[in-house]
């Protein structure tokens, strides 16, 4: 799944928000998941999240012009979707808004 949210900020400054937003991102999983967070490079973060039994990966992608989302979800899991998709979405933008 990915997840692209565009914005006019410019790569340092949507880079700083995302940093600087990093544990916001890391609040949107349920308290009960185990989440780990990585940056391999200056504009990725790398996740990966325990929930069920099941790990999900994903990474955060920061451009010039969007930040994209993008997820890895077992078949298991296939169901939490709608919901982290509607979350990514609204976090987002509150973070590049």
């Amino acid at each position: 799944m990915r997840i692209a949210v565009p914005h006019s900020l410019g790569l340092t400054e949507a880079r700083r928000r995302i940093r600087a937003g990093s544990d916001e991102v890391v609040g949107m999983v349920p308290a009960f998941a185990q989440v780990s967070t990585a940056w391999p490079s200056e504009n990725r973060m790398d996740l990966t999240v325990g929930i069920m039994g099941k790990a999900l990966t994903g990474q955060i992608e920061v451009s010039e012009r969007e930040v994209a989302f993008t997820f890895e979800i077992p078949e298991a899991l296939a169901f939490v979707e709608p919901l982290i998709r509607g979350q990514v979405e609204a976090k987002g933008r509150k973070l590049l808004g």
